[in-house]
């Protein structure tokens, strides 16, 4: 095959991208591909005010804030047993995954 796949991982809770990558660099490596990575991405930092009373008090205000972490893995050199792998390897439900041929 001898193509690059690229698998980029989101999620807004940092243990699950960081475990996701472990699990898909270990299983990768065990196939015998080339893994470059994990690269982390830029946090994204969304922040969310609110009012905290409808009509009264307008100067009292609650902020909240969300954050989106990203990891880039690169696979070099893959076989079709290292597709096979990705393909049954089993994520948690709060990873997003996208995958780049």
């Amino acid at each position: 095959m001898n193509q690059k796949i690229r698998i980029k991982l989101q999620s807004y809770d940092y243990n699950l991208v960081d475990k996701s990558a472990d699990k898909i660099v270990k299983t990768v490596k065990a196939t015998g591909a080339v893994v470059s990575g994990p690269i982390p991405l830029p946090t994204h930092k969304r922040i969310f005010t609110v009012n905290r009373s409808t009509f009264v008090n307008k100067k009292s205000r609650e902020q909240f804030q969300l954050f989106s972490y990203k990891r880039l893995i690169d696979i070099y050199s893959s076989t079709a047993n290292t597709v096979d792998a990705l393909m049954k390897l089993e994520l948690p439900s709060g990873v997003g995954v996208e995958i780049k041929v």
